[in-house]
């Protein structure tokens, strides 16, 4: 008999940053979970499992792109793994996973199927509409609704994902659950004194266009014309994704003094320390961002858009400011609120840390996804 819940997530190094509470508290309750994750070093799965008491194990998975081979070697490993182990549950995080570990798990006959849409991604994302993007939403619906018919239970981080897929006849609407967000332990992440000298906007993100980061660089170019003390802050690695931003297109905007880039952190408490405000000019379909709720926890006002998962983190004029996606004169706008009333930002700081404290505590997220699965 092997562990009792069965843990599939994309990558490894991902684990000790998004899944670490949700293991933890599994382990608390007597379980010693199993987590399949590609990726794996063996410095990264002592941390994992010592931490713990989790179990860490490998599995082939080539995240991005279509190969059928590719996926059904996926498949065929998590299922034969699967049946050899018999957990009595399953949980799987981002679309691969959803997709074939909840396939895997149907064809081993685990009791209970479970899978966490985290976001849609880039296939959903508005905007350039080509071909590519075109043929690889119309794969993954096909995929979704192949795979939800096998899943018990389906949790949504925001109510906008759940009517999407419930409209499209993705799933069923007796198997969606709105779950409202991962959460963040609140103890690691205490809030401190607000930072006002110099007044700092922070965004934290992979360097996507659907991140908005051309539109948070263009917003600080404005900004900085008229108020050059002002300092922004773009930390996130280069990506390899379709809507990447070239390197030399933000080396560009450094050297111009428009802002700072910070390529890579351990931890990024440290710069958001330093953040009076934290802005996400995302229009990327966010499940509910996990950078917006590290900063709330920390007692940061938030700039963000009126997009779904970006919006269940604001509450317009309360503990930040709401703008649409793509309009640089709104966050402009958003930004100058602060800097004519720098009291907002010890005052939206407070809220945040209390809206963090209601809605994205990930204990209580936690015990409630544990307790829709029926697990003691």
């Amino acid at each position: 008999m092997g562990s009792r819940v069965v843990l599939v997530v994309p990558y490894a190094p991902a684990v000790p940053l998004f899944r670490l509470s949700l293991i933890k508290q599994l382990s608390e309750r007597g379980d010693r979970p199993l987590i399949y994750a590609p990726d794996w070093t063996p410095e990264l799965k002592e941390i994992v499992e010592k931490s713990t008491g989790a179990k860490a194990c490998d599995y082939p998975l080539k995240r991005t792109g279509v190969s059928p081979f590719a996926d059904l070697k996926t498949l065929v490993f998590l299922a034969f793994s699967l049946a050899r182990l018999r957990p009595c549950v399953i949980i799987t995080f981002q679309p691969k996973p959803n997709i074939y570990g909840i396939l895997a798990a149907a064809l081993a006959r685990v009791p209970l199927r479970a899978a966490v849409v985290e976001g849609l991604g880039f296939a959903f994302t508005p905007g350039d509409n080509n071909l590519k993007k075109r043929m690889v939403r119309t794969v993954l619906q096909g995929l979704y609704r192949l795979s939800f018919v096998f899943a018990h239970k389906v949790f949504f981080l925001n109510p906008d994902d759940l009517r999407e897929f419930v409209s499209r006849g993705l799933v069923r609407s007796e198997k969606a659950v709105l779950l409202r967000g991962i959460g963040v332990p609140l103890e690691e992440w205490p809030p401190v004194p607000p930072h006002l000298e110099p007044l700092t906007f922070t965004l934290i993100a992979r360097l996507l266009k659907e991140k908005g980061v051309r539109e948070f660089a263009e917003a600080a170019c404005r900004v900085k014309t008229r108020h050059p003390e002002v300092r922004f802050l773009l930390i996130g690695p280069l990506d390899s994704n379709p809507g990447a931003i070239p390197e030399e297109e933000v080396r560009s905007w450094v050297e111009k003094g428009v802002l700072e880039w910070v390529p890579w952190t351990d931890d990024v408490r440290t710069y958001l320390r330093k953040t009076s405000v934290y802005v996400l000019p995302s229009y990327y379909r966010e499940g509910v961002p996990r950078s917006s709720q590290e900063a709330m926890a920390m007692a940061r006002p938030v700039i963000t858009t009126d997009a779904p998962g970006c919006r269940e983190t604001v509450a317009d004029g309360v503990n930040g400011f709401l703008v649409p996606p793509r309009d640089v004169e709104a966050l402009v706008e958003a930004m100058e609120h602060f800097i004519r009333d720098p009291s907002l930002v010890e005052r939206m700081g407070r809220e945040s840390r209390k809206l963090a404290e209601e809605r994205f505590d990930a204990r209580k997220i936690n015990e409630r996804l544990l307790r829709e699965l029926g697990i003691k």
